[in-house]
């Protein structure tokens, strides 16, 4: 019983630590975006991560058993669809709203379990999926029932996440915590690069999310760089570690704190605060994600 207890607020603590890592990710994330395009910032907060991922391996090498390398590169491509949506969304509309709906993941995860892999969803776990849903439009408001640019990606970046943080939890029990992370970054590092070049030559608005000129940082702006990766590192490590650790219940349950960090953060860099329904439809989103969550365990 003490080693489940231990073992549970080892995973909790992981968790917000990662969530706060991501809270402070994202900021960077926004402040860069004023100045460059979203795919450049992803292309930078991966690279550093990247790099620092790699180093590790000169301090403590991998051990790990392996075999699943078409699971591990799934969890890399969908993982950095969702980065590159979900970085579009940060640059456009309030930091806390872009960690909302990248926080439905758990919804997403139920409905996915229960269609392809029968998974039983109790009376309260359809609950809370039908006010997580609520919630969600609450914080869209779509106007004359159409969704915006940015609530479409809004909800990829949760599905997507969903799927990734689904293959996370096999892929942990064959694999280096920093095999995972380092096989996702460096995708996300090598296709922003690809992305890039292509701009040189079309560009749409139409795929502006990831198409993009570079154009090189200056001054200040590298320190941005810099602490991006680094937090961004951080909050994969954690994040990676907690599911590792302890229930994805009770980490998911943990995880909903990223959406108070980045709302203080948001404050401080200049975003409204949320009108009543906006704010009703962010704790809407939590309480179902918790529910749903708990409800896995």
């Amino acid at each position: 019983m003490g080693a489940f207890i231990s073992g549970m607020n080892r995973g909790v603590l992981f968790m917000l630590v990662s969530s706060f890592s991501f809270a402070i990710d994202g900021a960077f994330a926004k402040v860069l975006s004023q100045d460059f395009d979203s795919i450049e910032v992803v292309f930078f907060r991966n690279g550093l991560t990247m790099c620092l991922m790699a180093a590790t391996f000169l301090r403590k090498p991998l051990k790990q058993v392996g075999g699943k390398p078409w699971l591990l590169l799934f969890r890399a491509l969908i993982g950095f669809f969702s980065m590159l949506v979900f970085f579009y969304n940060i640059a456009h509309i309030p930091l806390a709203d872009a960690m909302t709906f990248s926080r439905t993941a758990p919804i997403f995860t139920a409905i996915l379990a229960f269609f392809f892999l029968k998974e039983h969803i109790g009376w309260k776990g359809w609950v809370a999926v039908f006010f997580g849903f609520v919630g969600i439009v609450m914080v869209m408001k779509p106007g004359e029932l159409m969704l915006s640019k940015t609530d479409f990606f809004g909800i990829m970046s949760g599905l997507g996440a969903a799927l990734a943080y689904t293959s996370v939890r096999e892929l942990n029990k064959v694999y280096d915590t920093r095999i995972i992370v380092l096989a996702f970054v460096s995708t996300g590092t090598v296709f922003p690069a690809l992305f890039m070049l292509l701009s040189e030559f079309y560009h749409t608005p139409m795929f502006d999310f990831m198409l993009g000129n570079f154009k090189m940082p200056s001054g200040i702006q590298w320190l941005y760089i810099g602490l991006m990766g680094f937090s961004g590192a951080v909050g994969q490590l954690y994040m990676t570690k907690a599911f590792g650790t302890t229930k994805a219940g009770i980490v998911g349950a943990a995880g909903y704190s990223i959406i108070f960090f980045s709302l203080l953060i948001g404050l401080f860099l200049g975003d409204p605060l949320p009108d009543f329904m906006g704010l009703l439809g962010i704790l809407l989103v939590i309480l179902s994600g918790v529910i749903v969550a708990k409800e896995k365990e």
